[in-house]
């Protein structure tokens, strides 16, 4: 967990759009991501919010995103 820092979620959002996700769909602030070979994953940021290390290290696992893709 420590070497997770804390982001915006729109730059978290582009990161994970660097490393293959796209929206493919969005309601409010919900947007679904998609990439081949893994499960569809629900972003539910608002732009301005603060991501955090424990969050981040959730967001990972479900994405495949790593410290370095920030």
């Amino acid at each position: 967990m420590g070497q997770w820092r804390t982001v915006k979620a729109r730059a978290l959002l582009r990161c994970l759009e660097s490393i293959g996700w796209e929206v493919v769909r969005q309601r409010g602030s919900h947007r679904i991501l998609s990439r081949p070979g893994y499960p569809n994953y629900t972003f539910a940021f608002h732009d301005k919010d603060e991501v955090g290390p424990k969050m981040l290290s959730r967001v990972a696992k479900h994405t495949g995103l790593q410290p370095e893709d920030l």
